[in-house]
C-alpha cells in the first residue's frame, strides 16, 4: 500500500513537469508568460502586469497561480525613432494539490522590435527570456499508509523521501512578434513563441524528467467601430507534449465618457477554449488603468467532478503613459 501512495505521488509531480505550463485564460493580459517578444512593446513609458487564477474551486486548492510583470523600453534616444528595445523582469508561482507542489519562476526578457514603415505604425520584433525555476515537493503534507492510526492520519511515516523536494533548473524562452495598424487607429498582431527550449532536466526520487518544449501561435487586435465602440478580439492555439489548447473570443468596449485621450472603457465579452470552458469575461479601463475578471464554466467530462466550475481569474495592467504621447498603436490587452 505504501508503495501506491507513494508511486501515486510521484505520478501526479511527473504529469505536472510533463503535462502543460501553469496559463492563464486571461492570456492576452499576461505578456511575459504568453511571449518574451511583448517585453517593452506598449505605448508608455512603463508597465505592471499582475494575474492571479483559482482553478476547479470545488477541489480544495487544486492549482493556485499567480504571476507579475514589469517592462519598459529602454535606449530611446540610441535607436532609430519608431524602433522598440525593450527589457523586463516577471515571475510566476504556481500550487497543485493544496500546496504539496509547487512551481516557482523569476524571469529576465528583452526584446528589440524594427519599424518596417516611416510611421512605425508596423513592427517586427523578437525577445528572448532566460528564466530561473524551482520545484518544491512539500514532504510534511504528504500521508502514507503508516501513518493511520484510530483517529486518521495521526502517526509518524518510516518512508523517507530523500533525493529532491527541492529543485532549480535554468530555463530559456523566446518568441517573435508582429504588430501592425491600417490607418494608425486599429492594431492587430500576431505571434509564436517557444518556451523550455533547452528542455532542462529535473531530477526527483533517482528519476528525471525533461521539459517538455512549450509552442504557442496566437493573435488579436482592437478594431474601432466607431469613437465610442471597439471590438476587442484575441486568439492562441499552444501545444505541449501530448496537451494542447486553443482559446478564442473577444469583448466588446464602450467608451462610457467618450473622451479619447482618458477613456473610460467597459469590456463585455467571452472567450472559448475548445472542449473544456466558456470563459465570459468583464473588464475596466480607467485611463492607464485596466482591472479584468474572468471565470471558467466548466463544459468538458469533468463538469461532474467540478460542478462546472472551472476556476476564477483576475488581472490588473498598468501603464505609465507620457505626459506626450504619439500614440503608436501598439498590442492592447
Amino acid at each position: 500500500m505504501r508503495k501506491i501512495i507513494l508511486a501515486a505521488v510521484f505520478v501526479f509531480v511527473s504529469n505536472a513537469l510533463l503535462a502543460q505550463d501553469p496559463h492563464f485564460s486571461q492570456f492576452f493580459a499576461s505578456p511575459l508568460t504568453l511571449n518574451p517578444a511583448f517585453t517593452g512593446k506598449f505605448d508608455g513609458q512603463w508597465r505592471l502586469a499582475v494575474n492571479h487564477r483559482d482553478q476547479w474551486p470545488s477541489i480544495p486548492k487544486a492549482y493556485v497561480t499567480s504571476s507579475g510583470s514589469f517592462d519598459f523600453p529602454i535606449l530611446k534616444n540610441k535607436i532609430p525613432e519608431n524602433d522598440v528595445f525593450g527589457i523586463g523582469i516577471s515571475g510566476v508561482t504556481d500550487a497543485s494539490a493544496n500546496s504539496q507542489l509547487k512551481l516557482n519562476y523569476g524571469s529576465l526578457s528583452m526584446s528589440y522590435h524594427k519599424a518596417l514603415d516611416e510611421d512605425g505604425y508596423n513592427t517586427i520584433g523578437a525577445g528572448f527570456q532566460g528564466t530561473y525555476s524551482s520545484l518544491v515537493l512539500d514532504v510534511s503534507k504528504l500521508t502514507f499508509e503508516d501513518m493511520l492510526r484510530q483517529n486518521g492520519f495521526t502517526g509518524t511515516t518510516q518512508d523517507i523521501i530523500t533525493n529532491g523536494t527541492n529543485q532549480n533548473y535554468a530555463d530559456l524562452n523566446a518568441g517573435v512578434l508582429f504588430s501592425g495598424s491600417s490607418n494608425g487607429i486599429n492594431n492587430y498582431y500576431a505571434g509564436v513563441s517557444m518556451y523550455h527550449i533547452n528542455r532542462p532536466k529535473v531530477n526527483f526520487k533517482d528519476k528525471s524528467w525533461y521539459l517538455t518544449g512549450r509552442f504557442t501561435i496566437h493573435a488579436g487586435g482592437t478594431f474601432p467601430v466607431n469613437d465610442v465602440v471597439s471590438i476587442n478580439a484575441s486568439a492562441i492555439h499552444q501545444i505541449q507534449s501530448k496537451a494542447s489548447e486553443t482559446i478564442v473570443g473577444a469583448a466588446v468596449s464602450v467608451n462610457a465618457t467618450g473622451d479619447q485621450d482618458n477613456p473610460t472603457n467597459v469590456f463585455v465579452g467571452s472567450w472559448l477554449r475548445f472542449n473544456d470552458a466558456i470563459i465570459p469575461y468583464l473588464g475596466l479601463e480607467v485611463g492607464s488603468l485596466r482591472i479584468g475578471a474572468s471565470y471558467d464554466v466548466n463544459i468538458s467530462s469533468l463538469k461532474a467532478a467540478t460542478g462546472n466550475r472551472g476556476g476564477s481569474e483576475f488581472s490588473v495592467i498598468y501603464i505609465k503613459k507620457k505626459a506626450e504621447s504619439k500614440g503608436i498603436p501598439c498590442p492592447k490587452f
